[in-house]
């Protein structure tokens, strides 16, 4: 599903909405809202064009950055230094590529000891801008924002993760993203051939809004294939994914007097932030290792849950057999459920659960969508709702949008009626196993002492940390800053729990996954440096 919204590393609460700099957890802030960080870069695009592309002279002399000591605060002149090769670095004085004068060289100019140079180099190392490179020098590796000009702007309520995803990185360990590289464009392009071929005039005119007549039977037969779930096709909506899907029913519920859902604590940030934006309360119910406290949901006085029972974001487990039980038990007394089928068809290490709209369809709404299995971009997804609430979608979708595009859907119905989703599904789920262990050998590697959740489904980790202090938004705005992204697991809590990253396996090659690994182990141990001193 769409696991969408809003960014500041800074601090534990979720729902703060303070853009990061990239070395906010390491030292002063030089970023922006409103202009993205830059992770490590190489390369001649990086160079101005007034410097030789084959390397960079060392600087130095009396003129180096204008620098006068005397300006310099009393016993404040570490800070002074690093601060302005900060900026000189932010602002593209000192390009990435650049090397710095030697220590020796610089404080004998500046008439300082050398060990105040040698510091605030080592400030700036600490921070990734720069690094050693044994006889060449100190090298600036990595340029963040220049400073901004007037107060830093904050992102637009349910932005976290859309600002963040705007941000440039070297390698995004981002969760919800499939291999986007593996979309199958030939059976795209023949299916798409077929359809073509096969439609009247009449055809291109204003679709039925609750979806193709032709996919909303395919979804019926995808369904009852790989999720055991018999239904008819007048009882399928098409909807622009998983998150639309909530949109809907949370104003549906709404009508229906529905005030409070109760959501899984962690959980999707983005769906949570889904159903508030549809005015409706959530309610934090925790998650175990047996899936949903249904004795806490009982407790939240919430009139219907939120939940993901195959695979639940972010922690991956299943809720188990009793917890089933309980929780149908709840839902036959009155509650609804709306159940999102996170990444249930990515299974590697397990046998296949049950949907729980196979068991009680009268009380459980049902979203699913094929943004992990093709591509969000699509914007395809379905909803099952229950009879009572089934007319009140259609019309919430029709007074939406008038419906989802009709040719993409005819081309989708064309791939699952063919088979060619089913063969797509087990080409990925090879490369995605690979990856996944791939991401597990390089954390054990590079994280020791890390905790790794859900490693038998999806398409990402969660691992935890048992550092006290220790806040895993400081260690993912670090690692940024270094060009590598990962979401905080307290982005995806409502109340305290240990720290922790989500992190992606899915969209990238091995070779990409172990060096992000390992970028976020050197950004944990100097992040741990840096808290031991203080």
């Amino acid at each position: 599903m769409s696991r969408s919204n809003e960014p500041s590393f800074q601090g534990s609460k979720p729902r703060s909405t303070t853009w990061p700099t990239p070395e906010s957890a390491t030292g002063p802030a030089t970023g922006s809202a409103s202009r993205p960080a830059t992770g490590p870069a190489t390369g001649p695009a990086t160079r101005p064009a007034a410097l030789p592309a084959a390397g960079f002279a060392a600087l130095g002399g009396s003129d180096f950055l204008q620098l006068d000591a005397g300006r310099a605060p009393v016993g404040g002149r570490t800070e002074w230094l690093a601060g302005r090769l900060r900026a000189a670095i932010a602002d593209g004085t000192l390009p990435v590529g650049t090397r710095l004068p030697a220590s020796r060289v610089l404080a004998a100019e500046l008439g300082v000891s050398r060990g105040l140079v040698t510091e605030a180099y080592q400030r700036l190392a600490e921070t990734g801008q720069v690094a050693g490179r044994g006889r060449a020098g100190t090298v600036v590796v990595a340029a963040p924002p220049p400073a901004p000009a007037g107060p830093v702007r904050t992102p637009a309520r349910g932005g976290l993760v859309d600002a963040l995803r705007a941000e440039p990185c070297r390698i995004d360990l981002s969760p919800g993203v499939p291999d986007l590289t593996a979309f199958p464009r030939t059976a795209w392009l023949q299916a798409e051939r077929r359809v073509l071929g096969g439609l009247t005039p009449a055809d291109f005119g204003y679709g039925n809004p609750q979806g193709a007549p032709a996919l909303r039977e395919a979804v019926a037969g995808w369904l009852a294939r790989n999720r055991g779930i018999r239904a008819d096709p007048d009882e399928v909506v098409i909807v622009a994914g998983v998150a639309q899907a909530l949109a809907l029913l949370a104003q549906v519920l709404r009508e229906d007097g529905v005030r409070r859902v109760a959501v899984e604590d962690p959980g999707s940030l983005g769906a949570r932030q889904q159903l508030e934006y549809g005015r409706l309360a959530t309610a934090p119910v925790r998650v175990d290792a047996g899936g949903l406290d249904v004795a806490e949901l009982r407790a939240s006085g919430a009139g219907a849950v939120l939940l993901t029972p195959a695979h639940q974001f972010p922690t991956g487990v299943v809720l188990d057999g009793e917890r089933r039980r309980e929780l149908l038990g709840w839902a036959a007394a009155g509650g609804v459920v709306i159940e999102d089928d996170y990444d249930a068809e990515h299974r590697y290490d397990r046998a296949p659960v049950p949907a729980l709209k196979a068991l009680l369809p009268e009380r459980v709404c049902y979203a699913g969508s094929v943004s992990k299995l093709l591509a969000p971009a699509l914007r395809l997804g379905w909803v099952l709702a229950p009879p009572r609430y089934r007319d009140a979608v259609v019309e919430a979708k029709r007074y939406a949008d008038l419906g989802n595009a009709v040719l993409a859907q005819l081309v989708l119905a064309d791939l699952m009626d063919s088979g060619e989703l089913e063969r797509h599904l087990r080409f990925v789920r090879r490369r995605h196993r690979g990856r996944r262990d791939a991401m597990l050998r390089a954390v054990a590697a590079h994280l020791p002492g890390a905790r790794v959740h859900g490693a038998a489904a999806g398409l990402h980790l969660m691992v935890t940390f048992d550092e006290d202090g220790f806040e895993d938004t400081a260690l993912a705005s670090a690692a940024l800053a270094l060009g590598v992204k990962a979401h905080p697991l307290s982005w995806h809590r409502l109340r305290a729990g240990p720290p922790g990253l989500i992190l992606g396996y899915a969209a990238g090659p091995v070779s990409e996954i172990e060096e992000g690994v390992a970028v976020l182990g050197e950004a944990r141990d100097r992040l741990s440096r840096r808290t031991r001193r203080s």
